[in-house]
């Protein structure tokens, strides 16, 4: 269900790979980032039942990944980096509109972009891995499923918030300028 307008060239993975390591510490923060996005999401919204108990999962989810990646990164003697900005994280959400249900759908497509744009990058890497690291490749499929799910979820839920039309109508808009950010973008070993 990956609706990204542009994919990830060869390039990317070269990049993870020659520094691994700091891959999976960026890694392990996006995943943290999710985690707090998600709840961030749940006290914005709190009257918002459906929405918020559909969160709460996902979030549950995202610590368990976070957890999942930073015991690799305990397993190789790495640790934990102080948050810095993802500048991919970033530029999109300069595009959420200031008000209303607006700002809803917004964050809800952003969050969902997000996720196609791990899926995609994760898929990638999961291919590659039973040759380069394959104690991580399983794993790693296991979290592409979850990161297609959250894509998914995350467009539903717009959906479900502000209606289909509006969704995909806002949804190409900001997959358009996901699609233009990547290309400006420099490589790096992270996942955005």
């Amino acid at each position: 269900m990956l609706s990204l307008h542009a994919p990830t060239g060869p390039a990317w993975l070269e990049a993870v790979f020659a520094d691994f390591g700091g891959f999976l510490v960026d890694h392990a923060a996006c995943e943290k980032k999710a985690f707090s996005n998600g709840m961030s999401l749940v006290s914005r919204y709190p009257e918002r039942q459906a929405l918020v108990s559909e969160l709460i999962e996902f979030s549950r989810e995202e610590l368990g990944h976070f957890a999942l990646v930073h015991g690799f990164l305990v397993e190789r003697g790495l640790v934990l980096a102080r948050d810095a900005t993802d500048e991919y994280a970033r530029s999109l959400r300069t595009q959420v509109r200031p008000h209303g249900d607006a700002t809803l759908c917004d964050r809800l497509l952003v969050a969902g972009i997000i996720e196609a744009r791990s899926c995609e990058r994760l898929g990638l890497l999961a291919q590659a891995l039973p040759e380069r690291e394959p104690a991580l490749a399983e794993a790693y499929r296991d979290l592409v499923r979850a990161e297609a799910r959250h894509h998914g979820l995350f467009f539903r839920l717009c959906r479900q918030e502000v209606g289909a039309e509006e969704t995909e109508r806002r949804a190409d808009e900001l997959l358009a300028f996901e699609a233009d950010l990547v290309a400006r973008l420099p490589l790096r070993a992270a996942v955005h």
